[in-house]
């Protein structure tokens, strides 16, 4: 099965066991509004752009709490069954491209939340299309560091975020170094580089 479906089934069950109201790395949702927060973004092609433009997101709001407040075997349900019919999203190849670090990063979101997490095992055909993700996403997100900027995996590949001097380099595996690029702190990784040079990195705001 491809890593979008895979992440998709997993993190639904997950949801199916942890119920509407357990926290989550994006800061204020419960698991309700990460559900209701993808039904939108596949779902609702009128609301989905304040997703990403701010002057939008009042109406994402309104929409995605109006589907928060469904039953919540229905709205994983939604989650689970994936975008209609029509939906360009319905082609593998798209589908790869634009769900599997969707899925993979939200799925660790309801995970990392949750008391005595720990990083799930390499995955060779998972990581190979998380590292494309983080080779994509990093120069957008870390694309302000002051400071050079390398991202490794224990296996030796790099990618060279920013050229700059007081480089510090960033190790561990693709999924914890996409986890980083998106923003979020509850990741394993290395950081190699002058303590203030480390110390600017790692207090970046990351994001597009």
């Amino acid at each position: 099965m491809a890593v979008s479906t895979d992440e998709r089934a997993a993190l639904c069950d997950l949801f199916t066991e942890l119920g509407p109201e357990r926290p989550t790395l994006c800061t204020g949702w419960q698991t309700r509004d990460l559900a209701a927060h993808l039904v939108v973004r596949e779902r609702r092609p009128d609301a989905a752009p304040g997703i990403l433009i701010k002057p939008l997101a009042g109406y994402t709001k309104r929409v995605q709490d109006t589907y928060a407040r469904r039953p919540w075997a229905e709205l994983v349900d939604l989650v689970r069954q994936g975008p209609p019919a029509l939906s360009p999203t319905r082609i593998p190849a798209v589908d790869k491209l634009v769900n599997s670090v969707e899925f993979y990063v939200h799925h660790e979101d309801v995970r990392r939340a949750q008391p005595g997490w720990k990083p799930r095992d390499p995955d060779p055909e998972r990581d190979a299309v998380l590292w494309a993700g983080v080779t994509r996403a990093g120069k957008m997100t870390l694309r302000r560091s002051p400071v050079g900027l390398v991202l490794r995996t224990p296996d030796g590949r790099e990618a060279v975020v920013k050229r700059g001097p007081n480089t510090v380099l960033v190790t561990g595996e693709p999924g914890e170094l996409l986890l980083f690029a998106f923003g979020r702190d509850e990741v394993v990784l290395d950081f190699e580089g002058e303590q203030d040079a480390v110390a600017r990195v790692k207090g970046l705001t990351r994001s597009f």
